[in-house]
């Protein structure tokens, strides 16, 4: 029952932030596909800390994910009362990956994919790009990778504390 309260209140804060972050899409332009990223680089709306594939890009992304293995680990021993690397790990690990599909399939699938409010001015004939389930998808399974040292932190995290 934690696990399944953990994880709605895990999918609403991962929800929020995201509507934050959305107030300026061009910030989030990395999330976006290949396709309308090229679109605004050639239209010079994407600067260097934002554009997938540059090195300030990379240091944030795993800067991010220990972060989150951080805070993981604070959340699996205190609310979750795991007190092994394992159970610190594995616990992690699933509620990375409850919250990876959310954003996936509800998020991105159905409110990103759907909503005017993410188009960026210039790319609007670019229905198809913003209709490309297949890269959340895809997304969603780099994703499952992406948990696997975050949660190995928040093990990590567990046996520390």
């Amino acid at each position: 029952m934690i696990f399944l309260v953990e994880s709605i209140i895990a999918c609403a804060l991962f929800t929020l932030f995201v509507f934050l972050m959305s107030r300026d899409p061009i910030k989030t332009i990395f999330n976006y596909p290949p396709a309308i990223i090229e679109r605004c680089d050639k239209l010079g709306l994407v600067d260097a800390g934002n554009k997938p594939g540059g090195t300030v890009f990379y240091v944030k992304k795993v800067g991010a994910m220990m972060v989150f293995g951080v805070l993981l680990g604070l959340l699996v021993r205190y609310v979750n009362g795991c007190t092994t690397f394992w159970c610190g790990c594995l616990t992690a690990y699933a509620l990375w990956v409850v919250v990876n599909w959310f954003d996936a399939l509800v998020l991105d699938c159905i409110w990103f994919c759907h909503d005017k409010h993410f188009v960026i001015p210039g790319t609007e004939d670019m229905a198809a790009a913003y209709h490309d389930y297949w890269f959340h998808i895809k997304g969603a399974l780099i994703g499952m990778i992406l948990g696997i040292p975050a949660a190995l932190v928040a093990g990590c995290m567990v046996i520390i504390l």
